[in-house]
């Protein structure tokens, strides 16, 4: 304890406060097997079974040990929401750079006009992206971006019902419930259908109570759908119509702006952030013009000082930090605009050409993909719906763990097994394929798998 500054009369008041009778009391919850039971001379602390310190060579050598032991060399066919893109080396390079480097989630203080700018350039490219009018200035990652979305939808139509495709990210729609458990909004999950969004189902679904529908485009099953139907559906019964999209997929497919959603989100992690262990991640939302005061987050503007210099300001920012909280826009949000940063300047790089040359070869290679492995025995496609860079595949096994586990001893990360969240589908694989993807890392996934059934 020598190296606590309270006195013994202080943590004796600190312990009466909160209804411990000693510091070992209050760590009782801990269980016995994660510490010793042997108490200091007075019986107030526990002292918990930790090796002695070492110098810094030692701790790094042990840690290298421990990082060593991490598979680094995989080939990685999962998806479901987050993939194996390739970076250009300028994405690191220039993010790296100090300037930006150094401020995280640069708050007002320390916004230079420079970093100002990036977001602006950041929101302009969000809206091409979409094809919508206004974008902010990034979200924590695209499941809260897409219950911030509801939130917004919620807060337009001032109703309190929303219609959730369950096709939708079983991931996302985990986040939403556990957002919505104590507020007043009733959630309805249509049942997930394979092909494409069920539309029966999801009409009579609609009422005037309906703050919003969502979708997901191409949905958690890979497949792609053209829900301009569906939101024009929402909009005759009062709703807003809300998308989650996978941005590289934006290249090729149609816009969710041409479609006629009202609020778009997505996961930004395909555009020039690493896997990285799960994160951290950027949530981008865009919406129409006219919603934008009930949009979340920061809004960066352009504007003209007294002298006519162009400029960059924070438009609009209705976080619990800066107006009261019971006014803000959300309570959770923040922007995440180091990633942000590396967005834009992917997307910069890429330019609509190059972003559409990636999509059309993530499609193509996607393809192959589906040919090789449904040219195996027993194996078939879940759906036969279109779909981009990612599909569901039926195995002729019980339980897709009994190939998974075995390829990845071969240096091969299968897919994704869709029993983890749909019981259903235990025998059903998610594969995920992206540019970086080669012929021969196909034909070896097919070749394994073969020889695993």
């Amino acid at each position: 304890m020598s190296y606590v500054p309270h006195t013994d009369a202080e943590r004796r008041e600190m312990l009466e406060t909160i209804g411990a009778s000693s510091i070992a009391d209050l760590f009782s919850v801990i269980p016995s097997a994660l510490r010793t039971d042997v108490d200091d001379p007075d019986g107030s602390t526990p002292f918990f079974d930790l090796p002695p310190g070492r110098s810094e060579m030692a701790v790094r050598n042990r840690l290298r040990e421990f990082a060593d032991a991490n598979a680094t060399d995989v080939v990685t066919f999962l998806g479901g929401g987050f993939y194996d893109h390739f970076i250009p080396s300028a994405v690191d390079a220039l993010a790296g750079r100090s300037e930006f480097y150094t401020a995280y989630t640069p708050y007002q203080a320390e916004m230079s006009q420079g970093f100002l700018q990036a977001m602006y350039e950041y929101q302009s490219a969000v809206c091409r992206l979409t094809g919508l009018e206004v974008a902010n200035a990034s979200l924590y990652d695209g499941g809260t971006g897409l219950y911030e979305a509801m939130m917004m939808a919620a807060r337009v139509t001032r109703r309190s019902k929303v219609v959730i495709d369950g096709c939708v990210s079983p991931i996302y729609r985990k986040m939403i419930e556990s957002y919505v458990r104590e507020l007043d909004i009733e959630l309805e999950t249509i049942e997930p259908a394979i092909n494409r969004t069920d539309r029966v189902r999801l009409l009579d679904a609609l009422d005037d109570q309906t703050a919003a529908v969502i979708f997901q485009n191409p949905n958690f099953f890979g497949v792609v759908d053209d829900f301009s139907d569906l939101v024009e559906a929402a909009h005759n019964s009062g709703a807003l119509a809300v998308a989650s999209v996978y941005p590289i997929s934006l290249g090729l497919l149609k816009s969710p702006g041409e479609m006629g959603f009202d609020i778009v989100t997505g996961e930004g992690q395909s555009l020039g952030l690493p896997l990285s262990f799960g994160g951290p991640y950027l949530g981008f939302m865009a919406a129409k013009k006219k919603h934008v005061r009930k949009m979340p987050g920061r809004i960066i503007g352009a504007a003209r000082d007294t002298e006519g210099r162009r400029g960059f300001v924070m438009t609009l920012q209705a976080r619990e930090q800066h107006i009261r909280r019971e006014k803000a826009t959300s309570n959770i949000c923040s922007n995440e605009a180091l990633c942000a940063l590396r967005a834009v300047i992917y997307l910069s790089l890429l330019g609509k050409h190059g972003l559409k040359q990636v999509a059309t070869t993530c499609a193509a290679t996607a393809r192959y993909a589906r040919r090789r492995l449904t040219g195996i025995p027993g194996v078939e496609l879940l759906s036969d719906a279109p779909t981009f860079n990612e599909f569901a595949v039926r195995l002729p096994v019980d339980d897709t763990a009994e190939v998974v586990a075995p390829l990845l001893k071969h240096g091969i990360a299968a897919g994704f097994p869709l029993g983890a969240y749909f019981p259903s589908l235990r025998d059903c694989l998610l594969v995920a394929v992206t540019e970086k993807r080669t012929r021969a890392e196909i034909d070896k996934l097919a070749d394994e798998l073969e020889a695993a059934l």
